[in-house]
């Protein structure tokens, strides 16, 4: 965990900063701008890029998963960047992976977090981000199923921080984990009884 050393009002306003970009629907406003339909009443109703894909538009849900990343990662280090604190950076990027699991414009009824998590482990740390995102593809390929990629890359974050210098951030690194992990419990359910829809249905 990195020390404080950002006064109390500046950590208030880049949590602020970073919920603001982190709630940015993409996946709706993607939907909407390209006609795809109300996501809610599509697939899971996720607003995220595996549900944008079951629109069938692959550059919609390809531009999902950036913007999402994106906006983690611009948290970060936009607060890394005007502070030079890492205490800023690290909550700025919290909030953001607040803002995208529970925005306030929708009713605090988000996405998963998956991309906006990678996002935010590249912008922390290329590294740990590199390893995440490969963690990420091996689960998916291999199982055919998305939320397992995102449930080995979130839990393989840890070790990749302890062994790739990154033990600062370990604090930041288990909390985005354990939200991954809790925004996908209704997915670890039906992964254990066999129900899970694959990649592709």
């Amino acid at each position: 965990m990195p020390l404080i050393e950002t006064s109390a009002f500046l950590l208030l306003l880049w949590a602020l900063i970073g919920y603001a970009l982190g709630s940015i629907p993409f996946g709706m406003v993607l939907a909407k701008v390209m006609n795809l339909g109300n996501l809610r009443d599509i697939g899971s109703g996720n607003i995220g890029a595996t549900n944008v894909l079951r629109t069938g538009n692959k550059t919609a849900a390809a531009l999902t998963l950036l913007l999402d990343g994106a906006k983690g990662a611009v948290a970060l280090l936009l607060a890394r960047a005007l502070t030079g604190s890492e205490d800023a950076a690290q909550l700025a990027g919290l909030a953001a992976m607040l803002g995208h699991c529970y925005p306030v414009w929708l009713h605090f009824k988000g996405g998963k977090g998956v991309a906006t998590f990678l996002g935010l482990m590249l912008a922390l740390h290329w590294p740990v981000g590199i390893g995440a995102c490969l963690a990420w593809l091996c689960g998916a390929l291999l199982s055919r199923i998305s939320s397992m990629g995102a449930l080995l890359a979130a839990a393989s974050s840890t070790f990749l921080m302890l062994s790739l210098g990154a033990e600062d951030a370990l604090v930041f690194g288990i909390l985005l984990t354990l939200l991954v992990f809790w925004r996908h419990r209704a997915n670890i359910s039906r992964i254990r009884a066999g129900t899970e829809p694959r990649i592709g249905q």
